[in-house]
């Protein structure tokens, strides 16, 4: 195994754990990050189905007593059921959309410079949301949602499809927009990410099928081991720093790191991918 495109694995592996959950987005982050390791090719494409997938199952692991309630209850728990029509509902605006219009997305959005304005747009959105907010929580956890939440949640997560947005961003500050609190608006997006993430990998997976070998499994593996690892420490913190902060930080991150892209685009510094 070459040890460098093992070390690029690890680094993007990490890169996916720590933003996927963030306010920040990951997509944006592993464009960008891919390009500048030199990893973004079709290959690279299907290298990012496997840390998805490890970071999905960090939440999965952190709450798999919730998720097996879920499923066990199913039939006789009313809780449990609005629960997996919850999620059902919020996953099927993105997956539509995404349907539709992926293709025409991933061809003229998927670079820096696209991204970079996505995240300084995203960063200003969380600044505004921040300070006009309702200050009356109407959903205090995830069970008193109602499926008109879930549905409003998940059109929040539509506008993810465009990159550099951020798929866990656009939920939360959405759902806090809609009345839930921060605490639910989190979890709710942590949640979510399960369907959505496994929808996604399988769909590129079955796309990108021909791309895969028997050689990629160990860079693979590595990269899926590092995005979980890194995805479970994020999520434990992230629980505990919402309990007493806002997300101002991420936003005033995302316009820095946006305007770095663009002015290392315009001075020719970097030269990113048109």
């Amino acid at each position: 195994m070459d040890p460098i495109i093992l070390l690029k694995a690890l680094i993007l592996g990490v890169v996916e754990g720590l933003t996927e959950f963030l306010p920040i987005s990951s997509t944006g982050h592993l464009i960008i990050a891919g390009q500048l390791l030199d990893f973004n090719d079709e290959k690279g494409k299907v290298f990012e189905i496997a840390i998805q997938t490890g970071a999905m199952l960090a939440i999965v692991w952190e709450y798999r007593a919730r998720f097996a309630r879920a499923l066990t209850g199913v039939g006789s728990d009313p809780v449990a059921r609005r629960f997996i029509v919850n999620l059902a509902v919020a996953f099927m605006p993105a997956a539509v959309l995404g349907l539709a219009f992926g293709k025409y997305i991933k061809a003229h959005l998927f670079h820096a410079v696209p991204v970079a304005i996505a995240f300084i747009v995203g960063g200003f959105v969380i600044l505004w949301v921040e300070r006009r907010r309702p200050r009356t929580v109407l959903v205090e956890t995830v069970d008193d949602m109602t499926w008109k939440d879930a549905l409003k949640v998940g059109i929040a997560q539509a506008f993810a499809l465009i990159p550099g947005t951020s798929r866990s961003g656009a939920t939360i500050i959405g759902g806090m927009l809609f009345g839930l609190s921060r605490k639910a608006a989190t979890e709710f997006s942590f949640f979510l990410a399960v369907p959505t993430l496994i929808a996604a990998g399988l769909y590129d997976l079955i796309k990108h099928r021909d791309l895969l070998s028997v050689a990629d499994v160990p860079v693979f593996g590595a990269g899926l081991i590092a995005a979980f690892v890194s995805a479970f420490i994020c999520v434990r913190w992230l629980i505990r720093y919402i309990a007493s902060h806002d997300f101002t930080v991420f936003a005033w991150y995302r316009i820095v790191f946006g305007a770095i892209v663009l002015l290392t685009a315009y001075t020719g510094l970097v030269t990113w991918a048109s």
